[in-house]
Parts: structure tokens; C-alpha cells; sequence
């Protein structure tokens, strides 16, 4: 097949690849999860076949499923001929759209009931898995909760694009938000276990936040590069934030959305401008929002987490190998961490080990002078490095808690990619490998620490439940492409691995 044989219908493959495709590569297709598709990338420079190839095929090991059956011959050569003869697009969505985009599902919030409609001794057993589906939309693109206490599924969310991130109401414990890879977020009524109303915020872009009080919501994208603060309780947007300034070479640049912080130490958002490298402070106490500018913290901001009293905020810097740390209360950086390569923490972890507060900060193990992959171990009150444990691959989310010894770090890039292993917190070495399968990621311990779950994405399509002190296998629970795990107990801890 050539381009030039071929009449591609160009409005046609728009339609298919916001559909079918954005959620992975970008609503501009030049990147997100998956690589980017557009006529200067790399997939755009090579031959026609070898892209409708892989289209059809699928490519083995990653999120990129076989459409071959699910999308026409005729759809999928158009998609083909958009890939490589169209540059990338500049998709706008501005507070007018974001005004209007909100969608009203439960009209009356008062009408529904005071407490759960199903059995659960707390709130703080949910588990919420964020399930993508296999093709990232549709009916199986869900957030799937199970009850931690049995390990039994109490509700499905369907949210039609792949859930990337929930957040928790810190002052009402019957609210969640969950933000798509569709730039969609949600807000869900747990005890009903439903969606109550949702709003776009923009097109791709990970990071949600809910304020410490409960009134506030902080949604970011990358497309476009934008905040957008919203009340928590109506969804409507308050205050929108274009994401400029100088990165540390001194040029303006437009930046992507990472992490947003929300601390119980002030009323504040903290927002991660990824590539000039600044923070921002949202100062919600104040009239209209104030905001104050940390600049120069590091090449490539992304992940973020609090120490235990929310005052110190440590996020890591991808391109400078390290973990800067604020001061909420000064607005200044006061440390940096020196950190494996390509830090990359997740949620973080900080946990009791002995008479200290550690700090685990993960690392994709990834760059050019990368030698060795390992887990940055540090001291949470003076931010010095205590050891750095080897691994056998890089690693994206660590997860502790009070009650059980072991530190899961999963284990995602290499041959290696299907495992979590385990840091005894005595020893400080890795003590455990376990095998759940598929892409194993994001492990999470249920609030009373007795279990710890684990996605096995990919190709492995189910949740792994492991006994947190025999890491002997419990259950399995069937989903389509989990990913990211978020305990109801997360709020009350602060930081991952603080609190019961």
C-alpha cells in the first residue's frame, strides 16, 4: 500500500483516532502514554505497511491492543495515511468549554442515602482500581472497588476513557474524583457507588488534587498546558491557569501539568510545571487565589509527595536524577535528594523504620549512563540519603504501611517487568520477588495492612491480593488492563506508609 494509490479520507481518520487512539497518544498525537503519531515522529517516518502492521497487530508487552477485527481495513489505512502525512495537532479547550462540558447524572445529591447501600465496615477498606480496558474506552474502561476487607467487588464506574488517577474528599468521606486519560473528571457518590456529575477539563494530562477542607478540585493537563481549579461540590470552575514561565535556561516555554499537591499544612495546591521547572503555590485562603512562583527546581518536574505534617513537599526532578524538596512554609527549596536515575515516585512513601521516618523514592532506571537501578532510601526529617537499595529493574510506585515489614516496589522495564520485590524494612534489602504476572504495577496496602494489591496489566488482566506478611497469593480478581490503586485511607495518612 501507498499513500499515493490510496484516497485516505483525512476527516474520517480524525473521527477514529479521537475515539480510539487519543486517549493513548495524545489529542494532539505527539505523545502521552504511547508514542506520538504525527508526520515529523518517528512511527511517522517509517514505511505505510509496517504502521498498518502494527495497527493491526497489536504490539506485545505494552498498552497497544490489535485492532485488526474491531476497526475496518479501509479505517485503518486512513489512520495510516494520518500518521504519516499530517503534523500534529493544537487542540484548544478553554474555561468556555470547560463551563460547558459539565454533565449533570444524579440532578437532586440530597435525595440520595446517608450511608452505603452495601455491606462494608468502613470506608477506609475501599480500593479503587483504575481498569483501562483494552482498547482504553468503552464499557470495560471503568473504576472497579472492592471491599479490602473481603476482597469482594462492591461497584463498577464506568467512565468511557481510561481512568488514570482518583482522589479522595479529605472532609467528606462519601466523595471521590477520578480524572480520564480523556481529561474527563468525575465526581462519585461512594456510597451509591455512582457518578453524580463530571466535566472535561481539557484533553490528556494525569494530575488531580482534592483540597485539605474539601471545597476545592485541581485538574491539569497536558493539551492543553492548564489548571483549572473547581468546586469540589458543584464541579464548576473557579480559577483557569495557563502553565508558562522560564525553565532554567532562562526561556519562556509552555509547560505540561505534573503533579498537584494538595497539604493539610496550609491551604494550598502545589503544581508541578514540568517543564520550566517551577512550582507553583495555590494559596486557597485567599481572595482570588493567589500564587506564588518557586522557580529553578529542576529539569522536568513530575511526582510529588508530603512528609507527614505536610510542610515539605519532595518532587522529582526526571532529567537532573534527583528529588528536590520544599518548604511549604517558606516557598523555597532547601534540599536536593541525589536519586537513581530517572526518579519517578509515584505516590511516594514515607514509613516509620526503627526510630526514623523514611523516605522510598522509585526510579524508571532509565537514560543514557544508567548502571544500576535502585530504590533512593532517605532520611524524612533531614533529607539525607540513607542507602540506595539495588533492584532488578526500573521501578514506578512503592508502597508501605505501619503494620506490614516489607517496602513493594514495583518492577517495570526489562525482562523483569511482570515482578514486585519486596525491602524488608530491618534490613533494607530486598528479601522477595514475586511473579503476579502481565505488567505488574502499582502496588497499594489495604488501610489495615493485612493485604497488599497489585495490577497485573497487559497482558495479565487482573488484580493480585498477597497476604502483606506471608506474601503468599490470596486472590486474583479479573479486569481488563488495571492500573493505578488508590486505598481510602489515603487522605487520613497524609503520604503513603504514614498512619493506620
Amino acid at each position: 500500500m501507498t499513500t499515493g494509490v490510496y484516497a485516505a479520507d483525512y476527516a474520517n481518520a480524525e473521527r477514529l483516532f479521537a475515539e480510539n487512539c487519543a486517549t493513548c497518544h495524545g489529542a494532539d498525537r505527539n505523545r502521552y502514554i504511547g508514542p506520538a503519531l504525527n508526520s515529523s515522529s518517528r512511527l511517522g517516518k517509517v514505511p505505510e505497511i509496517a504502521i498498518e502492521a502494527i495497527i493491526n497487530g497489536g504490539v506485545n508487552g505494552t498498552l497497544m491492543p490489535a485492532w485488526s477485527g474491531r476497526l475496518s481495513s479501509s479505517d485503518i489505512k486512513d489512520l495510516v495515511a494520518l500518521i504519516k502525512n499530517k503534523p500534529k495537532s493544537d487542540p484548544k479547550w478553554d474555561m468556555r468549554d470547560i463551563k460547558n462540558s459539565v454533565q449533570v447524572y444524579v440532578a437532586d445529591e440530597l435525595s440520595l442515602p446517608n450511608k452505603p447501600n452495601y455491606n462494608i465496615k468502613s470506608l477506609n477498606s475501599l480500593m479503587a482500581v483504575m481498569a483501562r480496558g483494552r482498547y482504553s474506552n468503552g464499557k470495560n474502561a471503568k473504576v472497579v472497588f472492592l471491599n479490602g476487607e473481603n476482597n469482594e467487588i462492591v461497584g463498577e464506574i464506568p467512565t468511557f476513557k481510561a481512568p488514570h488517577i482518583l482522589n479522595y474528599n479529605p472532609a467528606n468521606e462519601r466523595w471521590a474524583y477520578v480524572k480520564t486519560d480523556g481529561g474527563r473528571v468525575f465526581k462519585i457518590d461512594l456510597y451509591t457507588m455512582q457518578a453524580v456529575r463530571s466535566i472535561k477539563v481539557g484533553y490528556t494530562g494525569p494530575s488531580l488534587a482534592v483540597s485539605w477542607d474539601g471545597r476545592y478540585i485541581a485538574a491539569g493537563s497536558f493539551i492543553p498546558n492548564t489548571v483549572v481549579i473547581l468546586d469540589a461540590n458543584t464541579l464548576t470552575p473557579i480559577k483557569y491557569m495557563q502553565l508558562k514561565g522560564k525553565n532554567l535556561d532562562g526561556k519562556m516555554v509552555e509547560s505540561d501539568s505534573g503533579s498537584i499537591t494538595a497539604t493539610p499544612f496550609g491551604n494550598y495546591f502545589a503544581i508541578a510545571l514540568e517543564q520550566s521547572g517551577q512550582v507553583w503555590i495555590a494559596d486557597l485562603g485567599k481572595n482570588n487565589i493567589p500564587i506564588t512562583k518557586i522557580e529553578n527546581v529542576g529539569r522536568h518536574l513530575h511526582d510529588a509527595f508530603l512528609t507527614q505534617d505536610g510542610r515539605y513537599l519532595t518532587i522529582a526532578a526526571y532529567d537532573d536524577n534527583k528529588l528536590a524538596v520544599i518548604d511549604l512554609k517558606t516557598k523555597k527549596v532547601i534540599k536536593d535528594i541525589p536519586a537513581g536515575c530517572v526518579p519517578h515516585t509515584g505516590s511516594g512513601a514515607i514509613t516509620k523504620v526503627g526510630d526514623r521516618m523514611l523516605g522510598f523514592g522509585t526510579n524508571f532506571g532509565s537514560g543514557k549512563n544508567c548502571k544500576k537501578t535502585v530504590v533512593t532510601v532517605f532520611d524524612a526529617k533531614t533529607f539525607e540519603v540513607v542507602k540506595q537499595v539495588p533492584v532488578i529493574g526500573g521501578t514506578e510506585s512503592p508502597a508501605a504501611h505501619p503494620d506490614a515489614p516489607y517496602i513493594a516496589v514495583d518492577i517495570i522495564s526489562g525482562a523483569d517487568a511482570d515482578k514486585i520485590q519486596f525491602i524488608d524494612k530491618k534490613t533494607l534489602e530486598v528479601v522477595k520477588t514475586v511473579t503476579p504476572g502481565g505488567h505488574s504495577h502499582f502496588p497499594e496496602y489495604t488501610a489495615d495492612g493485612k493485604y497488599l494489591y497489585v495490577s497485573a496489566g497487559y497482558a495479565g488482566d487482573k488484580v493480585v491480593i498477597y497476604d502483606s506478611k506471608t506474601l503468599e497469593k490470596v486472590k486474583e480478581v479479573s479486569m481488563e488492563v488495571p492500573a493505578g490503586i488508590f486505598s481510602h485511607v489515603r487522605p487520613k495518612n497524609v503520604t503513603v506508609g504514614l498512619g493506620k
